[in-house]
């Protein structure tokens, strides 16, 4: 199976990004976390996109706020899918971050989720890896279905609900 690799632009990120790394360790998909700065450390975010699929990489989440430039950095050096997780760090409340994230120039595209969108972005991960692995793609599905389920059973309560008022 191929691996997830997910980047965060600072170590204040992690309790942003802690649900993207719950959902891939549900989904029994290796990965890696690591804090990469792309402006402070700009060379180390390169040198990791540039050899990630090499490594038995095959999706990156990448978690950032602010200017968040962490995903189109990793984009721009990799041509794996990216997934770009805004995270609220400003007095802007990520909305910097989301904007920074989403428009990325023709050509070198970023899938991004919703600022704070860490469960989303772990599900995208496994969705992509899934592609490739069919073993994943069954407890993809598995948990499409238990979402389903859940779904239903919340209507079927309330529906007992009113006619018990």
């Amino acid at each position: 199976m191929k691996k997830a690799a997910v980047l965060m632009g600072s170590e204040n990120d992690y309790p942003s990004v802690k649900k993207c790394l719950e959902v891939l360790k549900a989904f029994d998909i290796p990965f890696e976390a690591h804090v990469f700065s792309a402006h402070r450390a700009p060379e180390r975010v390169a040198e990791f996109a540039q050899a990630a699929e090499e490594g038995g990489f095959g999706v990156i989440v990448a978690a950032a706020g602010k200017a968040a430039h962490l995903a189109g950095a990793v984009a721009a050096r990799t041509t794996l899918p990216v997934v770009g997780l805004p995270v609220a760090a400003s007095q802007l409340d990520g909305l910097d971050a989301l904007l920074s994230t989403v428009q990325m120039p023709s050509g070198i595209p970023v899938a991004t989720v919703a600022i704070g969108g860490a469960e989303n972005a772990g599900l995208l991960a496994a969705q992509i890896l899934a592609v490739g692995d069919g073993a994943l793609a069954a407890k993809v599905r598995a948990h499409r279905e238990a979402l389903k389920a859940d779904a239903l059973g919340k209507d079927a309560r309330f529906q007992k609900t009113l006619t018990q008022e």
